[in-house]
């Protein structure tokens, strides 16, 4: 039994290889298992979301992701057979971030690729491997690993991070609630080869009654991805050939060739804590959800980052332990909200009833045509999915408000030039933002406290996106604002750090 790393991270789909990167990254040791002996290649996740791509910036991961899956840029909403919206991504997003499109990329492909890198730092995953039971200890967790050519391990690390999905066994050992349901209909997910799409590049989602089917593109030889639902039936005897037709055949599409076809049943839920002293539950294990709008793999993706930088903090001596509290209020905040939205818009889009019907296939096209007119309603449609306006508004690390931006916010995109200010995010670490002069004082300040202080040159698009001039703005590793500061107050920053306890042995003193 020998302490070998800092945490053990037990599954290895993209919630717990985004962990292991960022932990790496930072100069955390992590041992990453896995029970299975090769990644899943029927995957259901095809989405990835801009913000998921702004903080993969961090690892030099974005444009290798971006350039290897589809970006989509509009999606078309058909209602029986007739196209009745066209929401077009691109331009209603092209303010907002430099990822302005959804991406389909193949849960399989993005895990390969997410592997390479994490080879590339040196750390492989381990195959075959089973946590099979933990000990916690007041200063350590001893696990149990059964490996399926050897005899069993126990094996010593500071924390332990369950990425090991909705059926996790570190949370069923941990007794913790997971409250919510089970959706009655079954989904199905079909890779398929189809042809007569038009425009073929663009994600479609067709409604027919209560029946509907969403479309995402490949965006190479007619392959498509298919995700609908079926009601009241055996997910084990379900076939492509058993599913409704109805919204296929009204995209005017022919079914080709279907190269997979696999069905789940979805469940609604949040477990009651994610974090349970030294150890942390992290995506589907924490939080599972329709998969409308495509948010569950970018949200274990952004509970994986969140966590990263609070964990290396606190085993670097850099922050007290009460810092990785915040990662339970943060996170279960927004799994919370995410869950009741997903389930909201999913009960709307498969509710079984005349006047059902005449809202989802009359109504609400009509008003989601007209509501994509108006710039604004464009803008925020765009950052809801793409998961930008996502904050932490409410944390115990959160204060201030300098123009429109309060701490906790997601520090806007703003390009003057062809230079972006998400430039100096690739360095995971505190840094404080001035958009205009940064006073010889602030400066100081930073250089006493180990703290970059970048300086743009104030333009007015900084204006445009709520930031305000000569303000300063603290961010945290994970880019998020952490306070607002409208006088760039060198003794207002040190009044937040000296408040928060949770963070003040981050800094140089």
């Amino acid at each position: 039994m020998a302490h070998v790393a800092d945490v053990l991270i037990s599954g290895a789909g993209p919630t717990g290889l985004v962990h292991a990167l960022w932990l790496t990254r930072q100069g955390v040791s992590v041992r990453v298992i896995d029970k299975l002996d090769k990644p899943v290649k029927a995957s259901r996740a095809m989405a990835v979301q801009a913000r998921t791509l702004e903080l993969y910036r961090q690892i030099g991961l974005a444009d290798a992701v971006a350039a290897t899956g589809h970006p989509i840029p509009t999606m078309n909403l058909w209602v029986k057979g007739q196209r009745r919206a066209r929401l077009p991504f691109a331009e209603a997003g092209a303010d907002v971030t430099p990822y302005p499109f959804i991406l389909s990329y193949p849960q399989d492909e993005h895990e390969r690729l997410l592997i390479e890198k994490l080879q590339s730092m040196g750390v492989e995953v381990e195959r075959q491997t089973e946590l099979v039971s933990f000990e916690a200890k007041p200063d350590h967790v001893l696990s149990r690993l059964k490996k399926a050519d050897g005899p069993e391990e126990v094996f010593k690390s500071a924390y332990l991070c369950a990425c090991d999905g909705a059926k996790s066994t570190i949370r069923h050992q941990l007794g913790t609630d997971f409250e919510g349901g089970t959706y009655k209909q079954v989904f199905y997910v079909a890779d398929v080869k189809l042809s007569g799409l038009e425009p073929a590049g663009e994600a479609h989602i067709a409604l027919d009654n209560a029946d509907f089917v969403a479309v995402l593109s490949y965006g190479r030889s007619g392959l498509s991805r298919l995700i609908g639902v079926v009601s009241d039936a055996d997910p084990d005897t379900l076939g492509f050939e058993d599913v409704s037709h109805r919204a296929i055949d009204g995209l005017g599409v022919k079914i080709e060739q279907v190269n997979w076809f696999s069905t789940y049943r979805v469940h609604h839920r949040v477990t009651d804590n994610f974090r349970h002293g030294r150890v942390f539950l992290l995506g589907d294990a924490a939080h599972i959800h329709s998969p409308v709008g495509g948010q569950g793999m970018n949200t274990g993706i952004a509970d994986a980052i969140n966590l990263a930088w609070k964990l290396t903090a606190v085993l670097k001596g850099q922050a007290d332990d009460a810092l990785l509290e915040t990662y339970n209020q943060e996170r279960r905040a927004f799994a919370n909200t995410l869950v009741e939205t997903t389930d909201r818009v999913f009960t709307f889009v498969t509710a079984e009833s005349n006047f059902a019907d005449f809202v989802r296939t009359r109504i609400a096209p009509v008003v989601a045509g007209l509501a994509y007119l108006v710039e604004g309603v464009r803008e925020m449609m765009f950052r809801i999915v793409s998961q930008t306006t996502l904050n932490y508004q409410e944390s115990a690390l959160s204060a201030g408000t300098a123009g429109k931006i309060e701490g906790g916010d997601r520090l806007p995109w703003v390009e003057v030039g062809g230079v972006d200010n998400f430039g100096p995010l690739s360095h995971i670490e505190w840094q404080a933002h001035v958009y205009g002069t940064a006073s010889p004082g602030l400066k100081a300040w930073g250089q006493r406290r180990g703290i970059p202080v970048h300086e743009f040159e104030w333009h007015d698009k900084h204006g445009q996106a709520g930031l305000a001039r000569d303000a300063v703005y603290l961010l945290r590793p994970d880019t998020y604002v952490a306070l607002a500061e409208p006088h760039a107050s060198v003794e207002a920053l040190d009044q937040y750090l000296q408040s928060r306890a949770l963070v003040t042995k981050y800094f140089v003193q």
